[in-house]
């Protein structure tokens, strides 16, 4: 029992927390201080606790890792989710899988954004830092993991197996440690799940930062000065979150074999929301620059993205949406705790917001429709609409709960087809957002009237009309829907264009926002045709119902293909060439019969493996396999001179009873090729053989092996076989028998064996065929020899391909947006860089 990494774990998280709070209560002393000396003795004071929280927490990471890295399987958290079996990069996934691993994610990210605050902005350092230390506080007591006067707080990633598990075994044994754990959820074994958590957690831990500067800019009286430092930091926030969640969207897309990137989950819903209303917020803080109009939207809504993502972790971690979404963690009973920290939250923002509200800058000024404050007003509340659109029906669960809390039985449900619910309006926001950023662009770099107003988007219009007519007659675009938002996303991208060619003309740093514009654009129309044109081109033409058991869609739109045998699919000949498994040191894929697997992780070579006819491993050797619990099924695609191999795969994870199928994607300049398994035989099903048939036959004589082309070789003395001893008067024959397949012979090597004057036949199988031949007699007189054929029905796999056009539209479009974000985010960090030299920003 590893006993003191475990308690050192715990030590440092009490650690973390209790330097946490001594950090914030400095810096609010530093804060509240009116001597210069008092203050910078508090600052420091403040500065070195956080250190030690940073160096504290930096530690329970190291430990857990640790922990979940070298199987130490007597802790709750790696035996739940880990295992021996699982890769370094897959122990990095199992680190964040549980609630506790996900908030000491966010813990870490805070801590260097601290350290980096702390570093960059002197002025601002107290006020901030303290809000910082007490939201780490917050986060820590997550995973506290201690129990006072009978009130649980927070839960302990390392706690012991045995306290956690009532299990008979730790009755009679108490020291009891499991060989290995439970494994890492088979859908979580990709290397989207390596990098997208660490970034969305980035994303969540940014949202912090403009919040901090805010609520300190309440706190001072400084209403409208924290706007400039907290832009920059916005702008960061807003690109990180926005591609970890795209990121998520991508590993759906190869991962999960709904053919989507975006099914409008709970979870999804509960972070997408916050970096819409960050996104308008960052437009207002925008505008104030220009107009002190935008400052009240700006605080409200700087502060309300930070809010929305302490509202998500609640919706995501109280278990509340057990029931309406696969990926809400379960509750560890911790759902008041959250809830008493959103509280507390919303109260003390709501309280700082009143008490200054009537001290806020605000133009009484109209705001004229030609003016730039006037469009942006109109984006911001178009993005916050749809995020309202959003979140409303994804509280429904909480909503049933708050007034069950009264005796009120409320039956509300969620919408049933999300996808549909959610789409059909938030396309139109799409719509509305491309037309407003299309046209607000011009408001922005030029002083705007009607006639001015006509002259500028004259251009853009006709170009659009005429690219969208183009587009409209090439791709046979009908729908009167389909076609607003390809008008208005070719609009957007036109009109975006022309501000982006005016800005390089002048001043390239000043083209951030045109390209983000552009990127989103782009992102609406690859939706648009990714998902309003998918075409499913596996559609079953052959009049055959696959199986009455499966439900009329698969039969209806899926492919039957058995190993070896060629399918037509529209302009694609297939085939299906067998399963595959993948080993260390080996280039590509190897065919599942071709290796002994001897344990989880371990197989014997069956044959010489060879990789462009040299030979990598022996027969014999033992190798070590990749991912031992997923197999690939390798289908071949022909068309015309064309070839090309998928493998969309599937992971059984017998721990978990979990099948998880995975999709294989080619990816061409106009659409992918997205292709996955429906489904397979059982592979732990006994094989029904035909009954035998003889073939009569002679050395290289060909003769027909369930329609494939075969000839004894060579039949000869063996002295030795494997598992059996031969003595003084025995015998045993071998025959090489080779069999053409297609694309590559198989050879079998069946035995005829004389033991204590008894005969015995050892079949050979040739799995890729469906055929096992046997030598059943040996005529020396006429040197001939029978083969006893038996035949069985060959592997198959039912399978499901589909098109989605123009779907790299939308993975390039996100490029671009984060292109434009990087420039925007430059220029206004070079902004506030340039006012700390003149004095106006310490």
């Amino acid at each position: 029992m590893h006993y003191f990494i475990g308690s050192l774990g715990h030590f440092l998280i009490i650690a973390a927390f209790v330097s946490a709070l001594v950090s914030a209560y400095g810096y609010f002393r530093s804060v509240q201080s009116t001597e210069i000396t008092d203050k910078d003795s508090w600052m420091r004071f403040a500065r070195i606790a956080f250190w030690v929280h940073g160096g504290s927490a930096l530690g329970v990471v190291a430990t857990l890792f640790t922990i979940i890295n070298r199987g130490y399987f007597e802790y709750h958290y790696a035996y739940s989710h880990s295992s021996t079996v699982l890769p370094v990069y897959y122990q990095i996934s199992a680190f964040w899988e549980g609630q506790e691993g996900s908030f000491l994610l966010w813990i870490f990210w805070n801590v260097i954004l601290g350290f980096v605050l702390i570093r960059t902005n002197k002025f601002w350092e107290a006020p901030v830092m303290a809000i910082f230390a007490i939201v780490q506080g917050f986060l820590l007591s997550m995973i506290l993991g201690v129990v006072l006067f009978n009130l649980k707080i927070g839960s302990s990633p390392f706690i012991l197996l045995r306290d956690a598990m009532d299990a008979p075994i730790f009755k009679t044994s108490p020291d009891f440690i499991p060989e290995d754990g439970s494994g890492l959820n088979p859908l979580l074994q990709n290397y989207w799940m390596v990098i997208h958590p660490p970034t969305l957690f980035l994303g969540f831990a940014t949202t912090l930062i403009p919040f901090a500067y805010c609520i300190a800019g309440l706190w001072l009286g400084k209403f409208k000065e924290w706007i400039r430092p907290a832009l920059p930091w916005s702008l960061f926030s807003a690109v990180v979150l926005g591609v970890g969640i795209l990121m998520g969207g991508y590993w759906a897309y190869e991962t999960l074999n709904f053919g989507g990137y975006w099914n409008w989950d709970p979870v999804e819903n509960a972070v997408y929301v916050p970096w819409l209303v960050l996104i308008a917020a960052i437009h207002t803080m925008i505008a104030f620059k220009k107009s002190t109009t935008a400052l009240k939207s700006a605080i409200i809504l700087a502060v309300s993205a930070f809010l929305l993502i302490v509202y998500s972790t609640f919706l995501t971690r109280s278990g509340i949406l057990g029931d309406s979404s696969v990926h809400s963690f379960t509750d560890l009973g911790l759902s008041g705790q959250l809830l008493v920290y959103l509280l507390a939250f919303v109260l003390g923002t709501l309280f700082l917001i009143i008490r200054s509200w009537k001290k806020l800058e605000s133009d009484e000024q109209e705001v004229s429709t030609y003016s730039r404050e006037f469009w942006i007003f109109m984006g911001a509340t178009v993005l916050c609409l749809m995020g309202f659109q959003v979140i409303i029906p994804t509280s429904i669960p909480v909503w049933n709960a708050l007034v069950g809390l009264v005796g009120i039985d409320s039956n509300m449900a969620p919408p049933v087809d999300q996808v549909e619910y959610y789409t059909q309006y938030q396309l139109w926001g799409g719509v509305l957002i491309a037309l407003l950023s299309g046209t607000g662009q011009f408001f922005w770099w030029n002083k705007m009237d009607k006639t001015k107003l006509k002259d500028a988007l004259l251009l853009p219009i006709v170009l659009t009309l005429a690219i969208t007519a183009a587009i409209i007659i090439l791709f046979k675009v009908q729908n009167i829907t389909y076609i607003l938002i390809l008008t208005a996303g070719t609009y957007s991208i036109i009109a975006n264009a022309k501000i982006l060619l005016d800005r390089w003309k002048t001043n390239i740093n000043l083209s951030g926002g045109a390209i983000s514009h552009i990127g989103i654009a782009m992102m609406l129309l690859g939706v648009l045709f990714s998902s309003g044109y998918s075409k499913i081109v596996s559609l079953n033409q052959t009049g055959l119902v696959w199986s009455k058991e499966f439900p009329d869609e698969v039969n209806q739109k899926n492919l039957l293909l058995f190993q070896n045998e060629d399918r037509q699919m529209g302009e694609y000949s297939l085939n299906y060439k067998g399963t595959r498994k993948r080993i260390e040191g080996f280039p590509g894929y190897v065919n599942i019969h071709d290796i002994n697997q001897i344990n989880e992780t371990q197989a014997i070579a069956a044959v010489d493996l060879s990789s462009d006819e040299e030979v990598v491993f022996h027969q014999g050797d033992t190798l070590t396999l990749i991912t031992p619990e997923t197999s690939y099924f390798e289908i071949a695609y022909t068309k015309g001179e064309t070839s090309f191999d998928l493998y969309p795969t599937v992971q059984i994870n017998e721990k978990m009873n979990m099948t998880v199928f995975s999709p294989d994607i080619k990816r061409k300049l106009g659409f992918d090729l997205y292709t996955h398994v429906r489904t397979f035989p059982d592979p732990d099903q006994e094989t029904d053989w035909s009954e035998t048939e003889i073939i009569t036959t002679q050395l290289d004589e060909p003769f027909f092996v369930n329609d494939f082309v075969a000839t004894l070789e060579k039949v000869q003395r063996v002295t030795e076989l494997d598992g059996l001893t031969l003595g003084e008067g025995d015998v045993a024959i071998k025959a090489d028998i080779r069999v053409k397949g297609g694309d590559r012979d198989y050879l079998a090597e069946p035995y005829y064996i004389i033991k204590n004057n008894q005969a015995g036949l050892l079949s050979d199988i040739i799995h890729d065929l469906g055929v096992k031949l046997t030598i059943t007699e040996i005529d020396p007189k006429s040197n001939s020899f029978k083969i006893g054929v038996n035949k069985t029905q060959k592997d198959w796999v039912i399978l499901e391909a589909v098109e989605k056009p123009m779907i790299n539209v939308l993975w390039i479009g996100t490029l671009v947006m984060v292109i434009g974000f990087i420039i925007a985010i430059t220029r206004r960090y070079g902004e506030f860089v340039k006012m700390k030299e003149k004095g106006l920003e310490s």
